[in-house]
């Protein structure tokens, strides 16, 4: 059945637009047999004691039935007219007919032209997803009424408004569902760039004797891609003639302490590798339990001399300092969650935060990174757009900035998305900033969130507040104040930008 056009001109036209491209969102959903609307339904029908129950969307100009619950009028023509009148009044009050045959609504549809057993009584209350209305869950009876129990339609407009938020609690699903296919095809984005950049990277398990190492580092050393990685497996991968020289500096991580750095070649390629690594992990007499490092093809920088002294010495400055905070952060997230799986969820979000920096920061050649790419990569990932508000001037940050405030967005989004304003549907976390002027000219950016469950202080200061707080200690005169009012966490970033 089609709709009778509404008034309301170009207006109604982006209404009409507008409800269609929200429909057409819900159909994506696949729904219609679910097992809570079917609840829903059934609940409405024996409140008022009827044998047939819709949620009906307006599709345009056109009514679809989502789903239907007992005798199938659903898409009867009195179901839809009334659909169709409750959709196109302003207000969200309910609407009952107790005789369709005698309504004056309903003229133009007398009874001898109605089918046998369309219905009398109709009752529908709106549905409205997002703020916008779709439709309306609607009960219908052949029987005509004489009257209505008070509260019957309170009711139902209860159960149409729980409708409304099971379609936006099923829509959010699917967008998370979407938004994790993203996250995958950007993971396989990630791991690209690292082998691009010839680095691999490894956690050597003293108590298994077993080595974690990416496909990177097993293709540096011609291992096989699948399979538990053992550390003989490493050595015998190593030249001969520089397997002395890697024993020593292993046993002087092992037995002193010292980090582990040493060049060395792989027998089967010939190719110069440069090795860095640290055991952050030992047990009560000092033996090694965890150690982790990472491996650099640098075989075109030998090969050239005079460009090799330029770029290990950014090399080193640039590894020593990311392999740093890697072992800082590993070794403070074990701390706190020293489960395998745990740990490998917070650690790696972690570290995918550096490696988008870094590699922002590579591709403008250390230059700095702007801020509100900064926020895209290191936010807006992971959050649906629409609840996040940015607000603020484009200005770059320096490269220790640039790292720090990537690490304290990646936290305070993280905790948004587990306990804070974007675990809700409603939620928003506003996001702005402004410079002031100095000297030294300032970045003042605040993080507020808002609409998502009630706050409590913590009771103690977990690695994450740590994290937020201490992220840009590198940047002289910085600052990350937090708070926890029970409107959302508040968080209050202050550093020099020159």
């Amino acid at each position: 059945m089609t709709i009778p056009d509404e008034p309301g001109g170009a207006r109604n036209t982006v209404i009409k637009a507008a409800r269609t491209q929200a429909v057409a969102a819900l159909k994506a959903l696949d729904a219609g047999d679910d097992a809570d609307f079917r609840r829903v339904m059934r609940l409405a029908a024996r409140l008022f004691e009827a044998p047939a129950a819709a949620i009906n969307l307006i599709d345009g100009d056109r009514l679809w039935p989502f789903a239907t619950h007992g005798a199938a009028q659903g898409d009867s023509a009195r179901v839809r007219t009334l659909t169709s009148a409750i959709v196109d009044v302003v207000d969200s009050a309910p609407l009952a007919v107790l005789d369709a045959a005698s309504d004056p609504r309903f003229a133009g549809k007398p009874s001898d032209v109605a089918p046998a057993g369309d219905a009398r009584f109709l009752a529908g209350a709106p549905i409205v997803v997002h703020g916008q209305k779709l439709g309306a869950l609607c009960v219908s009876s052949p029987e005509p009424r004489h009257d209505l129990e008070d509260g019957l339609l309170d009711e139902l407009v209860g159960l149409g408004s729980l409708c409304g938020s099971l379609f936006e609690l099923k829509d959010e699903a699917h967008v998370r569902a979407r938004m994790a296919a993203e996250l995958i095809k950007e993971e396989w984005r990630h791991a690209l760039t690292l082998e691009a950049g010839k680095v691999g990277s490894w956690v050597w398990d003293f108590k298994t004797g077993e080595i974690v190492a990416n496909d990177i580092f097993r293709q540096m050393f011609g291992l096989p891609g699948l399979g538990p990685l053992t550390a003989e497996a490493f050595l015998a991968a190593i030249d001969r003639a520089d397997i002395e020289g890697v024993n020593r500096a292993l046993e002087e991580t092992f037995e002193n302490g010292a980090d582990y750095n040493v060049e060395f070649r792989v027998a089967e390629t010939g190719r110069w590798l440069v090795g860095r690594g640290r055991v952050y992990q030992r047990d009560g007499a000092g033996r090694p339990l965890i150690m982790m490092g990472v491996d650099i093809d640098v075989t075109d920088a030998r090969e050239a001399a005079e460009q090799q002294r330029v770029l290990l010495r950014e090399l080193n400055h640039r590894v020593k300092n990311t392999l740093a905070m890697i072992q800082s952060l590993a070794r403070q997230t074990l701390r706190q969650k020293p489960e395998p799986g745990p740990f490998i969820e917070s650690f790696s979000g972690r570290l995918r935060t550096l490696s988008e920096a870094h590699a922002l920061l590579a591709e403008s050649g250390w230059s700095g990174i702007a801020l509100r790419q900064l926020i895209q990569n290191e936010v807006g990932a992971l959050v649906v757009m629409d609840q996040l508000l940015l607000s603020g001037d484009e200005i770059e940050l320096p490269p220790d900035h640039a790292v720090g405030l990537g690490l304290v967005l990646h936290e305070l989004t993280s905790n948004a998305l587990k306990f804070g304003a974007l675990s809700a549907p409603a939620g928003r976390v506003n996001l702005s900033w402004a410079i002031i002027d100095g000297p030294p000219r300032r970045l003042d950016l605040a993080w507020r969130e808002e609409g998502g469950p009630a706050v409590n202080s913590p009771r103690s200061r977990g690695f994450g507040t740590t994290l937020i707080e201490r992220s840009l200690d590198k940047v002289l005169d910085s600052s990350v104040q937090l708070s926890f009012p029970r409107e959302g966490v508040r968080a209050s970033i202050s550093l020099p930008i020159g």
